[in-house]
């Protein structure tokens, strides 16, 4: 049974376990036990309760796109109409080369990552896709940064840190 999210409160001990999970989605339950000085079920428990509540919704894989050929890695600018909106979702959500698709504020109301093996491939998403909207279509040379997790922080964290300063 899932909790109420405004009763459902994560404590220093949650936040470690989802920090050890961001950094190493594959490290056992034992390890974060380990390392928090609990034992292996008191861990389990806590991990179910967070995916109970969807604070942990999934876990992956980091794959190197670009090792499996795909070469071509775009962000493709979309202006959607409000009312085409439902007709869209389900067609971008069809479509697996799409690793991401986000509402955004700006001239464009969609940001959506793909990744192709070829040039020629991801001119025909794009074609298919002008027939919801304007597009802007961007090819990444590099990738300085690569998907990395950001450190887990509790809002009584930043409020903390605020009135030590």
């Amino acid at each position: 049974m899932v909790e109420d999210m405004a009763e459902y409160k994560i404590d220093k001990t949650d936040r470690k376990i989802l920090q050890m999970l961001e950094d190493n989605a594959r490290i056992s339950v034992k390890e974060i036990a380990e390392a928090n000085f609990m034992s292996s079920p008191a861990v389990a428990n806590r991990i179910r309760r967070m995916e109970a509540n969807d604070l942990i919704r999934h876990y992956y894989s980091d794959i190197d796109y670009s090792a499996m050929g795909y070469v071509v890695k775009a962000f493709i600018n979309l202006e959607v109409k409000p009312e085409d909106k439902s007709e869209f979702y389900p067609f971008i959500e069809k479509i697996p080369n799409v690793i991401q698709c986000d509402c955004v504020t700006g001239d464009y109301s969609m940001l959506i990552q793909a990744a192709y093996r070829r040039p020629e491939e991801l001119d025909h998403l794009v074609n298919e896709l002008q027939k919801f909207g304007r597009t802007k279509t961007e090819i990444a040379f590099s990738t300085p940064i690569e998907h990395r997790p950001i450190p887990v922080r509790l809002a009584s964290d930043l409020e903390e840190d605020q009135e030590n300063d």
